[in-house]
């Protein structure tokens, strides 16, 4: 973990290690203070995240407002929202880069 806060639901994060390295994803759950749940709406589903270790994972300052209010007001999120949220996060990134 590189940026001294701690996970929060609904963050953007960039996968450091494993074989998503370099993709960007959605916490969408934190079972404990070791471990992530991490979707992107895409290849890995609402229904299907994957288990990350937080230290394998670059956490980002960027927190989805759509996908924390979804996740408070029903308990989950739908792909779309996902895929949107990590679009966004990409879209940002390369026009701070330019």
């Amino acid at each position: 973990m590189k940026t001294g806060t701690s996970p929060q639901v609904g963050q953007i994060v960039k996968v450091s290690k494993g074989k998503g390295a370099g993709q960007p994803a959605v916490i969408i759950a934190i079972p404990d203070e070791k471990f992530v749940y991490i979707a992107d709406g895409n290849k890995r589903k609402f229904d299907q995240p994957k288990k990350k270790n937080i230290l394998h994972l670059e956490l980002t300052a960027v927190i989805s407002s759509e996908v924390v209010n979804s996740l408070q007001e029903s308990g989950r999120v739908t792909n779309g929202k996902l895929r949107h949220a990590v679009a966004k996060f990409v879209e940002s990134a390369e026009n701070n880069t330019v």
